[in-house]
């Protein structure tokens, strides 16, 4: 699975990009705050298989 790092300034300005590259390429997206990794963007099966949910 693909997966890139991306300030938190950046994501904001890319959001949509972002959400769709989740949604189509499946690619996690780690949100970084002065170069440490503070939350991630992950397509909905990553998310679900996380939390134990059926998808």
């Amino acid at each position: 699975m693909e997966s890139e790092e991306m300030s938190v300034a950046d994501a904001r300005r890319l959001f949509a990009d972002v959400l769709n590259d989740a949604a189509v390429r499946g690619r996690i997206t780690y949100i970084t705050n002065r170069g440490r990794r503070v939350a991630a963007i992950v397509p909905v099966p990553v998310a679900e298989a996380a939390q134990g949910e059926p998808g």
